[in-house]
């Protein structure tokens, strides 16, 4: 029998995430999206679940979606995020509890907007951002565009996003996108550690706090996530899976350079 995709394990309020395809970098199969919308679906109704911790099994934290499923289906890629299943970011939003990224390895593309809908990020070490949306011919629909800017700033924003460089975990804390980096056999404990000092605060609290945070934080932001969607609809609906395929091979060798690279 194979292992889940997705291992999820619950203990004294804490809900820990573990995206289970190691062999694949995490990559997002479809059976990984449904499995991790409908476990935070799950959370969202359970009352004892009051913080999440979202991480990566293996090296990675998370390549973003299966470039190589979606290279072997037929006809137009379509729809705001390139499939038509669930939306994840969404559905990590139902749930009122804070969620803590651990990023574990690369966070790259899809895998990076999953960072970017965490409310706060730990990364170990080897860490590493990318967002590969534009050379793989895929715009982001789950806020990248928008969120990143207003994270690190608009110039660094597009340096990333115009050129699907890597950025190492100590440049992304210095960056302000990560909370603070430590190393990889502390990651989990750190984050469990903090995990604890929130839910010492009321649940009420903790969750009404949080709303009203994000809420300010989308006054204007709403608006520009709605153009996203309706741009990378439009944008995406022409991009066939032949053309992901072809993509596909060139982001990969230079993804490998750059992290050869890296100090």
């Amino acid at each position: 029998m194979s292992e889940p995709v997705l291992l999820v394990e619950k203990s004294d309020g804490v809900a820990t995430l573990t995206l289970n395809r190691p062999q694949a970098m995490n990559a997002l199969s479809r059976e990984l999206r449904s499995a991790l919308a409908d476990a935070f679906g799950a959370l969202a109704r359970d009352p004892s679940a009051r913080v999440a911790v979202l991480t990566g099994a293996g090296r990675a934290f998370c390549a973003g979606l299966d470039l190589k499923e979606l290279g072997r289906g037929a006809g137009p890629i379509g729809g705001a995020r390139g499939e038509a299943g669930p939306d994840l970011v969404r559905a990590m939003s139902a749930f009122e509890g804070p969620i803590i990224g651990a990023i574990n390895g690369v966070a790259i593309t899809g895998g990076f907007e999953l960072a970017l809908a965490c409310d706060v990020l730990i990364a170990a070490t080897e860490a590493r951002f990318a967002d590969t949306h534009a050379r793989v011919g895929i715009m982001p629909g789950w806020g990248l565009s928008q969120k990143l800017s207003r994270a690190i700033g608009v110039y660094r924003a597009k340096e990333l996003s115009l050129t699907g460089n890597y950025l190492d975990a100590r440049t992304a804390e210095a960056w302000g996108l990560v909370n603070r980096v430590v190393e990889p056999a502390e990651l989990l404990p750190a984050c469990l550690a903090l995990a604890r000092d929130m839910l010492s605060v009321p649940d009420r609290a903790l969750r009404s706090y949080k709303r009203i945070i994000d809420a300010g934080f989308a006054l204007a932001f709403g608006e520009s996530l709605a153009a996203e969607r309706e741009l990378s609809g439009a944008a995406n609906a022409a991009v066939t899976a032949a053309a992901v395929e072809a993509a596909r091979s060139g982001v990969r060798a230079r993804g490998r350079d750059q992290l050869r690279e890296t100090p």
